[in-house]
């Protein structure tokens, strides 16, 4: 038995090695990237899907209306009339009365993700072909726009997502988090580019063009999914449309979290990548340098310098994607959390396997195997 888990934690380590040098090449390739000059701006129409009250929401929606961009208009959308985050936003728009801005109230869907109905109501009311559909929990500086348009100029592109750097709240267990998004999911971004290119978004701010959106059937057609974002890219790219990854990287405010709400929260994203895309999740198995190393050592002390390797290759990798890539403050100066990040990324990972219910946006939910989103209600579960 011993011997097994020593030839397991050897393979799965050396394959962690390599991944972390795709991490690094991935970075360098990405980093090459640069916008180019902006030489005629087009119009531009924003869209912020709320719900309830974010950490920061009212920074966090200035940053929008203070864009250094002649023309854009911001749509904010809320589900119901007395949403708490409405008189945040009817405050933000006093403060700007020169942005054009609109608070749309999208009521009830049947739709079991009730952010791609409101983004659908948004965007059918929005004047402008590019739209932006950017999450309340970011924050953005003022050039964000004009780096976007900029990209934009490219007739072929349709559609782009913008990396980001999770900025954490005031507990613990969010810097932990902000740490592993830094260094973790950035990183396979990074290595998913590089190897096949951009056919996918990540959710927290997506841009396209109306005509590709159009093209690939409308918000409809991942009314009912839990990676909707990830879809949004996917359906684009097959219809012909250019998916790139932003040169543009914005502020992911993830807000301060207990810890039992912290491990809710990582177990039910893992479980989601293992039901909507299980190759991705079976994958991560070489992402884990760290706890492969340490398994490693507690069967085999003998083979120490395979694992300080390992411990070498994550260190790298991760400074590549958190440092280099995302200029993140935090991972800087507590990298020293970044092994117990692992482990708790790798407990996450490992109890995603049992079980297929989530509880999201206050309502919980069974995944199907294909990222739909069944409504527990319609089983006869509260």
């Amino acid at each position: 038995m011993t011997t097994a888990i020593q030839a397991l934690a050897v393979v799965f380590l050396a394959g962690s090695m390599i991944y972390c040098a795709l991490v690094v090449v991935a970075a360098r390739r990405y980093l090459r990237k640069k916008p180019p000059p902006l030489a005629n701006p087009i119009p531009i129409s924003v869209l912020k899907p709320l719900r309830g009250l974010d950490e920061g929401l009212g920074d966090n929606l200035r940053s929008f209306l203070a864009q250094d961009y002649p023309d854009f208009e911001v749509l904010f959308g809320v589900d119901e009339p007395d949403d708490p985050a409405r008189a945040i936003v009817e405050q933000v728009q006093k403060e700007f009365p020169q942005v054009r801005s609109k608070l749309l109230v999208t009521g009830e869907t049947s739709y079991a993700n009730p952010k791609v109905y409101s983004l659908e109501s948004m965007a059918a009311a929005a004047e402008h072909d590019l739209i932006v559909m950017s999450d309340s929990d970011i924050r953005v500086t003022p050039d964000m726009l004009s780096v976007i348009a900029a990209e934009f100029q490219d007739p072929n592109l349709g559609l782009v997502t913008c990396p980001y750097r999770a900025v954490a709240g005031q507990s613990f267990w969010s810097r932990l988090e902000a740490i592993g998004m830094n260094t973790d999911f950035m990183s396979g971004i990074l290595v998913a580019r590089l190897l096949e290119g951009m056919r996918f978004a990540v959710g927290p701010t997506i841009v396209a063009r109306k005509q590709a959106i159009q093209a690939i059937g409308g918000f409809r057609r991942v009314a009912d999914s839990y990676i909707d974002d990830f879809l949004l890219g996917r359906y684009a790219s097959e219809a012909g449309f250019g998916v790139e990854l932003s040169a543009y990287v914005i502020e992911h405010r993830i807000g301060s979290q207990p810890f039992a709400k912290n491990i809710r929260h990582r177990v039910m994203w893992q479980r989601g990548t293992r039901c909507s895309r299980p190759s991705g999740y079976f994958g991560q198995v070489f992402t884990f340098p760290l706890p492969w190393a340490l398994i490693l050592l507690a069967v085999e002390p003998a083979w120490w310098p395979l694992a300080a390797a390992g411990l070498l290759f994550r260190a790298t990798a991760a400074w590549s994607a958190a440092g280099s890539v995302l200029r993140d403050p935090l991972t800087a100066s507590r990298w020293w959390l970044l092994p117990l990040q692992d482990v708790f990324s790798f407990l996450a990972w490992g109890a995603a396997w049992f079980g297929n219910k989530i509880m999201w946006r206050g309502r919980p939910f069974t995944l199907e195997q294909d990222g739909r989103l069944r409504p527990l209600e319609r089983d006869g579960v509260a």
